[in-house]
């Protein structure tokens, strides 16, 4: 398969540091199988394509990168990663079959929140989704929804009460998506949530999340629990989506006032001229 620049050319996770501690390791990006080398004496793994090819690696949260093009610059800058005083909460991975596309879009999309993860991130009567903004950021070619707003009976494990959560969306790649949300133990600073989505197939995926938490009093099981719970929630909507691709062409799903963010991505993926994943690809 002839993968398009825009997706050839991005740094994908391929699993947690911690999974590589010795030996090989076999998975699969893009259609293509991956053989991952433990390093020794503190070098980082080593990714190659099962005949033969070296690809470029990069260690950062606590992840392997590699891509199967030749990436213009790092993997995406999370500066929150590196405060002090955050905990770092590897989630394990989960597999979805559905596109990476429609994981990320799932991801920005608050209006499931009452009716999916019910009790927890909404509930009824609270279903508006309220005026935000969003943006297609050229200077840094990312998507970014701000002034996100939705009332939440458990916004994060460490809530007590319901609150009026406070979000911000980034999507720095197409495959790679942050939320910056209302940080219940510290004020006027973000919880940070990220989904690293490794798509094997256009119709299959891995997906890593990890967060980084103001929060020095839950379990890290519980935290691990808290966010598995949620994206296992999650995955039976997307797997039961069809189609199983994203549609990109014209007037293929008719969007609400709420979907704003979705309109963003998908001008934006249409923009960088991405098949891969799509309707578009079929």
């Amino acid at each position: 398969m002839t993968l398009e620049p825009a997706i050839r050319d991005e740094w994908y996770v391929v699993g947690a540091l911690a999974e590589f501690g010795r030996g090989e390791t076999r998975t699969r990006l893009l259609g293509s199988d991956l053989v991952i080398e433990a390093g020794s004496e503190g070098d980082p793994p080593s990714v190659r394509e099962s005949g033969g090819r070296a690809l470029p690696v990069r260690c950062r949260y606590g992840y392997l990168w590699t891509s199967l093009g030749d990436p213009a610059r790092e993997p995406p800058a999370i500066p929150e990663t590196e405060e002090t005083d955050r905990r770092h909460v590897v989630c394990g991975s989960v597999q979805v079959r559905a596109s990476g596309l429609r994981i990320i879009e799932n991801f920005l999309d608050m209006a499931h929140f009452p009716f999916v993860h019910t009790d927890i991130l909404g509930a009824e009567p609270h279903t508006e989704v309220l005026h935000y903004t969003t943006e297609i950021r050229r200077d840094i070619d990312e998507v970014w929804a701000t002034n996100c707003q939705f009332f939440q009976p458990q916004a994060a494990l460490s809530a007590t009460t319901g609150i009026m959560t406070q979000y911000q969306y980034r999507v720095a790649t197409p495959h790679v998506t942050m939320l910056y949300k209302t940080c219940p133990n510290a004020a006027n600073r973000w919880d940070v949530i990220c989904l690293f989505v490794q798509p094997l197939e256009p119709g299959l995926c891995k997906v890593h999340p990890v967060m980084f938490l103001i929060d020095d009093v839950s379990r890290l099981s519980d935290l691990v629990g808290f966010q598995q719970l949620i994206f296992l929630q999650d995955r039976i909507i997307l797997e039961n989506q069809r189609p199983v691709l994203l549609p990109l062409e014209p007037k293929a799903e008719i969007p609400t006032r709420a979907d704003s963010s979705s309109v963003a991505y998908r001008r934006w993926l249409k923009e960088k001229g991405v098949v891969y994943g799509t309707t578009l690809a079929a």
